[in-house]
């Protein structure tokens, strides 16, 4: 086990790449528990180093939680472990991209406690749309143009723009050179709407109900809009 466990490493070497990603968040920062990570990563940018240099930057607008052992949703419900969930009981900062439906990646970084981690469901792209479209339509050879709120409104289309898979999992955003978190503190103002997650209804009523989703009220890349909680948020 412990040698599943090892983080990989690809750490910045030179001086253009550590320069380029000398804003990104340190492990402090993802050293909190999970339903706090989930809220502290809205508003922050997630930024995509590409090998042929492209560059990608959205706004975090829409998180999950998923709190190990005690949640019925969780991939480590119960402390299962297997060898496509390893990266949830590694250090905070590790990222965890799973396959659902046998075909959709999900990212996800780990927090602090055993087995938990935080789905990332949703950016706002702010550079390199272009290349976002581009991998949208060449993932799924769509024809009609998508709107930028349309690329990575959800968990799915997020990997495809941002090309991120299974091949990236152990890796960490505190360290490898492709993929790190900045605050630019652009966007610091704004309210969050605390919702039910999305899709695990096979989970029970208790834990399909928790209200683990968090996302940033008003912006257009938010997945899916629960009206219920924003009335009570903003009246």
């Amino acid at each position: 086990m412990k040698e599943e466990l090892k983080q990989l490493e690809d750490p910045p070497i030179t001086p253009w790449e550590k320069e380029l990603s000398a804003g990104r968040l340190r492990y402090e920062f993802f050293d909190i528990p999970c339903e706090e990570l989930a809220q502290q990563l809205l508003g922050k940018v997630l930024v995509r180093y590409l090998k042929n240099g492209t560059i990608l930057k959205g706004r975090i607008v829409e998180t999950e939680g998923y709190l190990g052992a005690i949640d019925k949703a969780s991939k480590t419900y119960q402390n299962k472990v297997t060898p496509c969930n390893i990266p949830m009981y590694m250090p905070p900062g590790t990222i965890y991209v799973y396959m659902t439906y046998g075909m959709y990646h999900c990212f996800n970084i780990s927090s602090q406690g055993v087995g938990c981690a935080v789905l990332v469901r949703a950016v706002d792209p702010l550079i390199g749309i272009g290349h976002m479209a581009d991998q949208r339509k060449l993932s799924e050879t769509r024809k009609a143009s998508l709107k930028p709120h349309e690329l990575c409104n959800g968990p799915s289309k997020l990997c495809m723009a941002y090309q991120l898979d299974r091949q990236h999992n152990k890796y960490s955003v505190c360290t490898w050179k492709s993929l790190w978190i900045e605050d630019d503190g652009a966007l610091s103002d704004f309210r969050i709407i605390r919702s039910a997650r999305i899709g695990i209804d096979n989970s029970g009523p208790e834990w399909a109900s928790k209200p683990l989703r968090y996302y940033v009220y008003g912006n257009k890349s938010v997945s899916k809009r629960d009206t219920k909680a924003e009335m009570e948020i903003v009246s």
